[in-house]
C-alpha cells in the first residue's frame, strides 16, 4: 500500500472539507464536555490542531508533527489543571475520527485513506492520554508538597521559644521537613527552646518515636533544648508497651505545660498583671 500517497490524499480531502469537519468535530467535543466550555473556544483550539494534522499528513512534515505533539501536550495539561477527566480529554482527539467518518462513510474509494488516518488519530489520542496522566501526577505531587508545607508550621510561642504543632501521620519525608524547618527557625530567631507538640498525631509507634528522637538530637546539636508535648494517656500506654525510651528528653501532657517548662528553663515566669 502506498502509505505516503494515502496520507496525501487524506490530507487533500481534509483540506477541502475544512469548515465542515472542524465544525462537526467541535460539536462532538462540546457535547462530550457537557457545556463546560463554549463552542467558539473549542472551535478555535481544534482548528489549530486540524491545520497541524493536515500539514503532517500532506508531506510527512516533521516540524508540523512536533508542533502537533506540543499542542496536544499543552491541551492535555490544560484539561488536567481544569479538572477534566481522562475520557473528556481524549475525546478531543478521538472524536475527530467520528467527524471524518460521517463525511466519508458513503465514499468507498476513501476507505484505505480513512483506515490510515484512523491509525494516526489513535496514536495521537494515546499521546494525549499519556500527557494528561503525567500532568495529573505532577499536580498531585505539587498539591501534596503544598499540603506538607502547610501541615508543618513553626510558630513562635515566646521570645526564644518556638514550637511545631504536628497533626496527622509522621513519616520519614515529613520528619525531614519538620527537622529542616525547625532548625531553620532556631537559627533565624536565635531561640534556644523548642517544643514539638504531638497532640494531633493519632498514633506513636517505634518508627514515629525514632523520628522524634532524631529531631530532638538535631535540635540539641544547635545548642537548644527540646520538649515533647501532647503525650495523651493512650499514647503513654503505647509508648510503655513498646518499650520506647525517650531518655532525658522532657515530655509533657499539654502544650501549656511544655511552654511553662520552656519559660522556667529560660529563667522566666508568667504572673498575674
Amino acid at each position: 500500500m502506498d502509505t505516503d500517497g494515502t496520507q496525501v490524499r487524506m490530507a487533500d480531502y481534509l483540506r477541502d472539507h475544512h469548515d465542515k469537519v472542524v465544525g462537526r468535530w467541535s460539536e462532538l467535543v462540546v457535547a462530550g464536555l457537557r457545556g463546560r466550555t463554549s463552542l467558539e473556544e473549542v472551535r478555535h483550539e481544534l482548528g489549530y490542531l486540524y491545520s497541524l494534522i493536515v500539514r503532517m499528513l500532506s508531506a510527512a512534515d516533521d516540524h508540523a508533527a512536533g508542533e502537533l505533539r506540543a499542542a496536544l501536550d499543552e491541551m492535555s495539561r490544560s484539561r488536567a489543571r481544569d479538572g477534566f477527566t481522562p475520557a473528556e480529554t481524549a475525546l478531543g482527539v478521538f472524536s475527530l475520527k467520528q467527524a471524518v467518518y460521517e463525511f466519508v462513510a458513503d465514499a468507498a474509494e476513501m476507505v484505505p485513506e480513512f483506515l490510515s488516518f484512523s491509525r494516526s488519530i489513535d496514536d495521537l489520542g494515546l499521546r494525549t492520554f499519556e500527557a494528561y496522566s503525567a500532568a495529573r501526577e505532577q499536580i498531585i505531587s505539587d498539591q501534596s508538597a503544598a499540603m506538607l508545607e502547610l501541615s508543618t508550621p513553626v510558630v513562635r510561642l515566646w521570645e526564644d521559644i518556638v514550637a511545631v504543632p504536628l497533626v496527622g501521620t509522621l513519616d520519614s519525608a515529613r520528619t525531614q521537613l519538620v527537622m529542616e524547618r525547625l532548625l531553620d527557625a532556631l537559627v533565624t530567631t536565635g531561640a534556644d527552646q523548642a517544643v514539638i507538640d504531638i497532640t494531633g498525631v493519632p498514633t506513636v509507634d517505634t518508627e514515629v518515636a525514632q523520628h522524634l528522637l532524631k529531631t530532638v538530637s538535631a535540635v540539641r546539636l544547635l545548642g537548644a533544648e527540646c520538649t515533647i508535648s501532647g503525650i495523651r494517656p493512650q499514647v503513654a500506654q503505647t509508648i510503655v508497651s513498646l518499650g520506647i525510651e525517650f531518655g532525658d528528653i522532657a515530655t509533657k501532657a499539654t502544650l501549656a505545660d511544655a511552654l511553662a517548662l520552656a519559660l522556667q528553663r529560660a529563667g522566666l515566669k508568667v504572673v498575674p498583671a
